[in-house]
């Protein structure tokens, strides 16, 4: 009983290791190209991760991702239950997970 302190000061040995190593790691591509709008550092960050010079496709393929995402329709839970065609998946995984809860499975 008296080691517990140093099992719960154990975690900050990872976290350190964490915060000196983060600052070197590169940035995302995704993140740099579509949330920053940087397109040369989403090209040097591709290279570094692909390790290829050639990166164009790559990045025109997560442009028109991009579109394909934003043209994309939102679709409310009434409107889910409302068509036919997924109505009785979206029911099936509603009770299954409601039994998971009830059952207390989550608790073992």
């Amino acid at each position: 009983e008296s080691r517990w302190p140093y099992l719960f000061g154990a975690i900050v040995i990872p976290s350190v290791i964490q915060v000196v190593i983060l600052p070197f790691l590169p940035e995302s591509p995704r993140y740099l190209l579509l949330e920053k709008q940087n397109t040369s550092k989403a090209e040097k960050a591709f290279q570094t991760f692909l390790g290829k010079d050639d990166v164009s496709h790559e990045i025109e393929e997560v442009l028109a991702e991009s579109r394909v995402q934003r043209n994309t329709k939102l679709v409310s839970v009434l409107e889910l239950l409302r068509t036919r065609a997924v109505r009785w998946q979206v029911i099936t995984v509603v009770v299954t997970m409601g039994c998971y809860q009830l059952c207390g499975l989550n608790a073992v």
